[in-house]
């Protein structure tokens, strides 16, 4: 609003200049209301004594006739007879000398271009500045924006999924409230507090609750707005900004991606790395200096703490390191019940189930996760989200769109089929498996495929007997399609990588084979990480029995898995089926045909099936089972 008045003052002020300087130019109403007339045809009047009187001012000329008229002309020469032809004819006339500028005119005209060069080079400046916020010298100027309790709103109810992180930033909350319950037994508030996690696990939405819950101004900025091309700017911006903190003390300073500007020093030699040093040393200062801050609290975030220089990190500056990781399942199931508060929720959703069938998702990805439902339910044209748009947007978000464009052959869709059937009794029949949730032949991203395993809880460590299970659940589809379509795909080339990858970290690094005992026979993935040549640590003999024992475990789970679709091929047979009509079957059906009944009607309605088609599908792609 200020800016707004200073903007339409200065436009005044210039209006009423020009204003001014115009009107000095005036003929000050001398010439209005007569009537133009040649040169020629004036002497004619004045000699045919129709002139009566005249004013003549430099080579204007304004006259009155013997009828009452006002006529005006102009000369562009010295007309020597003029005034002759004036006396002969009796005509009264006056010589006026032209009126001298102002001095404002002069002032104006002298200045003028002087004054517009100025003006474009504020114009400039302010353009380089980023629009012009602060006026043109404002480099150094702070580009925090700051929230008062009227427009940040969110506090810890907005907030799920990361409790013990709230728990260590709840005392944060008390001492802006009340600092003196702290310092009158000598307590000490952090002067920072950097929240550490991956991205999309609620950083910035935990520092805006701590600042809502607590009622008091919140300073955001990016560590990237400290820098520019200009060396000794960002150090401007951070002493800018701590003294605007200052005034608004108690308050939260939050800078979000602090990595951009607090990596080591000393990595880099000129450029804009010394502005980057600057900037670090100057935040140093600030935050453990010679001047107390009182009251203003530091949060930063970021998920590169290890780039992260140490001076930034020892006690004094930022004293505590809060985690933020990725929510569990008791997390994920708090997460989705706060953004399902926006949406319109069918009574068939299930947040609990949903949670345990999505292990690793931060809460960005549960809200876009959320989003997404809704967005299925408005094109199906729904009042409701339900239960099935929740699903349809996990798998979209895991697998990718349905390519329902997708031409495939019935040969294709059957051997799809009972591939998937393959995994899924398998995984039924195994004591220790995760429970099978959904198995699709619908074809998503680059599978045909998919089996969908649920856990029950997070998984902790890995176990010796659930591994085991998980390679012959891997082994069930190949299985499958040689049983009974006597032939072999391509589409289980992804289940035989998974499992070879899982039985050799077995034998090599988790020490899980009798044969070869606890010994670690392969290269850490620290050493991979780091780019380190990887050594050669075995001899071949120990080489050739590391492989051999690899082999064994590989195939005694393929033959348990043999063995038990060989033992249960009419449930195979009654899966396939369902597959092939339905193209989704959920657990309840699984577990009728698992109990051999006949599986009950899809929830949501009949899909139509496909048209089979003698064209090719153009390649094939590996099936995939779900991770669990």
């Amino acid at each position: 609003m200020n800016n707004m008045f200073s903007k339409a003052a200065i436009w005044v002020v210039i209006a009423l200049v020009l204003f001014t300087v115009f009107k000095q130019f005036d003929a000050k109403g001398l010439s209005s209301g007569a009537a133009p007339m040649a040169y020629s045809e004036f002497i004619n009047e004045v000699k045919a004594g129709h002139i009566s009187d005249a004013v003549i001012e430099d080579r204007n000329i304004i006259a009155n006739t013997s009828d009452g008229k006002k006529v005006k002309t102009s000369t562009t020469f010295l007309d020597r007879g003029l005034v002759g032809d004036l006396l002969n004819n009796n005509v009264k006339f006056d010589v006026k000398q032209p009126e001298e500028p102002s001095f404002l005119s002069q002032i104006f005209i002298s200045w003028f271009p002087m004054i517009l060069l100025l003006g474009v080079w504020i114009f400039f400046m302010r353009q380089m500045q980023g629009g012009g916020k602060g006026g043109a010298f404002s480099f150094g100027k702070s580009k925090a924006r700051m929230l008062d309790e009227t427009t940040n709103t969110v506090t810890f109810a907005d907030v799920a999924g990361c409790d013990e992180a709230k728990d260590e930033v709840s005392e944060i909350v008390d001492f802006l409230r009340d600092p003196t319950k702290f310092q009158k037994l000598g307590g000490r508030i952090p002067h920072g507090v950097l929240m550490v996690g991956p991205p999309g696990t609620g950083k910035t939405l935990l520092a805006r609750a701590i600042a809502g819950e607590a009622k008091v101004p919140f300073f955001t900025i990016s560590g990237s707005d400290f820098v520019e091309m200009f060396v000794g700017v960002g150090a401007s911006r951070v002493r800018d900004m701590f003294e605007n903190a200052k005034k608004h003390s108690p308050c939260i300073i939050f800078i979000d991606e602090i990595d951009a500007v607090g990596r080591h020093r000393g990595a880099g030699m000129g450029g804009g790395n010394d502005e980057r040093e600057q900037t670090l040393n100057q935040m140093l200062v600030e935050m453990d200096g010679f001047e107390v801050n009182s009251g203003v609290i530091v949060i930063a975030a970021t998920n590169r703490a290890d780039v992260l220089d140490k001076a930034l990190l020892r006690p004094g500056r930022f004293d505590r390191q809060v985690v933020v990781g990725l929510p569990d399942i008791r997390g994920r199931e708090q997460i989705l019940n706060v953004h399902m508060r926006k949406v319109p929720i069918s009574t068939d959703v299930k947040a609990d189930i949903l949670a345990r069938g999505t292990p690793g998702f931060s809460g960005a990805d549960l809200a876009n996760l959320v989003n997404e439902a809704a967005l299925f339910a408005a094109r199906r044209t729904k009042r409701l989200v339900e239960m099935q748009d929740f699903e349809d947007a996990k798998d979209k978000i895991v697998m990718g769109p349905e390519r329902k464009s997708a031409v495939m052959r019935e040969e294709e869709r059957r051997n799809t089929a009972y591939h998937e059937s393959g995994h899924a009794v398998v995984a039924k029949l195994l004591p220790k498996a995760d429970p099978v949730h959904k198995v699709t032949i619908m074809p998503r991203g680059f599978a045909l495929g998919l089996t969908w395993q649920l856990p029950e809880h997070d998984r902790v460590n890995m176990y010796k007997d659930k591994m085991l299970e998980e390679i012959a659940i891997l082994f069930g589809g190949r299985i499958s399609e040689e049983i009974f379509m006597h032939q072999m795909s391509t589409g289980a080339s992804n289940d035989f990588e998974r499992a070879t990858k899982l039985a050799r970290a077995m034998v090599t690094r988790y020490g899980m084979s009798e044969t070869l005992g606890t010994m670690v026979y392969e290269d850490t993935e620290q050493d991979a990480y780091f780019g380190r040549m990887a050594a050669k640590t075995v001899s071949e003999a120990t080489q050739q029995k590391v492989d051999a024992e690899i082999r064994s475990i590989l195939d005694q789970q393929y033959a348990l898995s043999r063995s038990l679709l060989e033992e249960n091929r009419d449930k195979v047979e009654a899966m396939t089926k369902a597959l092939l009509d339905w193209e989704t079957i959920d657990a309840d059906q699984i577990n009728d045909i698992m109990e051999g009944l006949s599986p009950r009607l899809p929830k949501y309605g009949i899909p139509v099936k496909k048209t089979p088609t003698d064209s090719s599908s153009g390649g094939v792609s590996p099936t995939a089972t779900a991770p669990a």
